[in-house]
């Protein structure tokens, strides 16, 4: 099967400091790929420079080929382009100070869509999309902001989905939510990777075990160990992967 991404050898050096150390990761579409290992070991990291979201930070250096469907992201492609095939979904909800229904429109009217037919059929198939169309259907005038944190989680994937992306990052989506709207993102992603692609940044072991098809460890900025999921937990081939995993370290 073709990856999605194909990433090999990157480095990415804040200053002086080596975040990322020579990773390569074939990341396949349709599927949901977790990150796992301990804070600060680069997972967010890499995960931004699947989007180009590392552009943005003063001194990061960047080296190594990150391709998107056979295309350099970096030499080939500029970042508007790319960040509205490769939408991003961040750990503490950040709906904006408007209307439901602005939230979800905003990226298609950046896109330039005028057109309130259309519009109002993009943020209809959006929110469905992010399972939120029931709850807030009769209140889309009202401020994003008087919504639950998970709903507000909800309206941020189906903002990011309105856009029209085919991969969806998410930079643990589900670490500030309770335990029932966790649950709900997970069935979401379970739903979501028949039309997408995600690769999502998890520090829930039991997580990633549930819902991703492939895992890949990281420790100290380079990925120790990368397979099938269920492989991972059953079988862990690196005695580190196996210390995480088991809670020795982390």
């Amino acid at each position: 099967m073709e990856s999605k991404f194909e990433v090999s050898k990157l480095n990415l050096h804040y200053g002086q400091f080596h975040a990322l150390k020579d990773v390569s990761l074939s990341i396949l579409p349709h599927e949901v790929t977790a990150l796992i290992g301990p804070s600060g070991c680069g997972k967010s990291t890499f995960l931004k420079t699947l989007n180009r979201m590392n552009d943005l930070e003063e001194g990061v250096v960047i080296d190594g080929d990150v391709l998107l469907d056979g295309k350099d992201v970096y030499k080939e492609m500029d970042a508007i382009s790319l960040r509205q095939r490769v939408g991003m979904v961040f750990q503490q909800p950040n709906p904006f100070p408007k209307s439901i229904y602005e939230n979800v429109a905003y990226g298609p009217k950046l896109q330039g869509i005028r057109s309130k037919v259309k519009l109002d059929e993009i943020v209809e198939n959006a929110l469905r999309g992010a399972a939120i169309w029931d709850e807030v259907k009769d209140r889309l005038k009202k401020s994003a902001l008087g919504l639950s944190g998970g709903q507000q989680q909800r309206l941020c994937i189906a903002r990011a989905l309105a856009a029209g992306p085919d991969v969806l990052l998410m930079d643990e989506p589900t670490s500030a939510l309770d335990p029932i709207s966790t649950s709900k993102i997970e069935e979401l992603c379970t739903e979501l990777k028949k039309d997408y692609t995600i690769v999502m940044v998890t520090h829930n072991m039991q997580q990633a075990a549930r819902i991703s098809d492939r895992t890949a460890f990281f420790l100290l900025g380079e990925v120790i160990e990368y397979s099938d999921t269920d492989q991972m937990f059953s079988m862990p081939k690196d005695k580190r992967t196996e210390d995480y995993i088991t809670g020795r370290f982390g």
